[in-house]
């Protein structure tokens, strides 16, 4: 009855197992593929922000630059 018991615990924890060890290797899978996402995204933040600066720039010159009919 014992040797039963204990089976069955050690059952249940094996499962229990290698249902967290495919859900961590899932975890790790998603946490890849955001995190290439994610560089993906600050490469276009920083293209962003730099053409935004550039703009910026370039309207500060405006008002201080002469028509072309002077």
């Amino acid at each position: 009855m014992k040797q039963q018991i204990l089976g069955s615990r050690l059952e249940k924890i094996e499962t229990k197992l290698a249902f967290l060890e495919d859900f961590i290797v899932r975890l790790q899978d998603e946490v890849v593929a955001r995190n290439a996402v994610m560089d993906v995204l600050k490469t276009e933040h920083t293209a962003i922000k730099e053409k935004l600066l550039q703009i910026s720039r370039d309207m500060e010159e405006i008002p201080s630059q002469k028509p072309p009919h002077y």
